[in-house]
């Protein structure tokens, strides 16, 4: 038996290869000017967005990262440290591709949060859902974050939304599964009280089951911000600019210094926004802890 016999997989390769472009190509044809909507309405919140944050004094936008992370650690210890952080960007001279990453990062975080719970509450509450978003997740989780941006170019074109597209996709994963376990995790006793006291289901999920399971929410919810900021670096090899290009700059140029800036620029970021959606969570797990005592 030859090879060309025996692997039989190649002929399916070319197969899957042609449908999907087969299928891309339909829906560029088809639905382009759908597509071309989206993007604009993406691309005028992104903008606005943007130019505010650019536009603000730096310490403006410092304060009220220290206001943030006070309110949600009650730590002034923390709040100093991160307005120290935000500071230390600006003397990397990367205040302003920050902002460009803050904005992408807000608003394909903002998306996820709007996808992402709602299914994450379908799936707890249906385990036929559950079955079907399953797979589906893991095929998201595992399919390398450089895939997203080919369809995501060609639908949308070069620039930030595909960025934003191709990164609401791989970082929304964690929020549903951590919702869907969050609200499956809910004391079963406490919902059978509040049904037992006429809550209609609608009822249960906003009064009990989301309040309860809040902060595993909040996890996912940092989950997701964290592999947002992931993204940023290979969301600038199609326009997405921020603080990934200049790391992509540094890897192009091989100036290791440059990449080197850049790299802690975006760790900064993350830091800050790891630290105060950690502290949300950790004050919504205390709200729980005093509502089953």
């Amino acid at each position: 038996m030859n090879q060309e016999a025996f692997f039989l997989g190649e002929n399916v390769g070319r197969a899957i290869r042609g449908a999907t472009n087969d299928f891309v190509t339909f829906l560029v044809v088809n639905y382009g000017n759908f597509f071309e909507a989206i993007s604009d309405a993406l691309l005028t919140v992104l903008v606005a967005l943007e130019q505010g944050l650019r536009a603000a004094p730096a310490w403006t936008i410092i304060l009220l990262i220290g206001i943030l992370a006070y309110a949600a650690s009650r730590r002034i210890v923390l709040s100093l440290a991160m307005m120290l952080a935000m500071w230390f960007i600006g003397t990397l001279g990367l205040w302003e591709q920050a902002m460009q990453t803050v904005a992408i990062m807000l608003v394909s975080v903002g998306i996820a949060i709007v996808v992402g719970v709602p299914l994450g509450v379908l799936s707890a509450r249906s385990n036929t859902t559950r079955t079907i978003l399953n797979p589906i997740l893991d095929l998201m989780q595992t399919i390398p974050s450089f895939v997203y941006l080919i369809p995501a170019a060609m639908l949308f074109g070069l620039g930030k939304v595909p960025a934003i597209l191709a990164t609401v996709i791989y970082a929304t994963p964690p929020l549903i599964r951590l919702t869907d376990l969050g609200i499956r995790l809910v004391d079963s006793e406490v919902v059978e009280a509040s049904r037992a006291f006429g809550a209609t289901r609608w009822q249960m999920l906003k009064g009990v089951q989301i309040p309860l399971a809040l902060p595993s929410i909040m996890q996912g919810i940092n989950q997701t911000t964290m592999m947002a900021l992931a993204m940023v670096v290979i969301a600038s090899m199609i326009g997405a600019r921020g603080v990934g290009e200049t790391v992509l700059l540094g890897l192009q140029r091989n100036d290791s210094g440059q990449g080197l800036v850049g790299g802690i620029a975006i760790v900064i970021l993350a830091v800050v926004f790891d630290r105060i959606s950690q502290s949300i969570g950790q004050r919504a797990q205390a709200y729980r802890n005093v509502a089953n005592s």
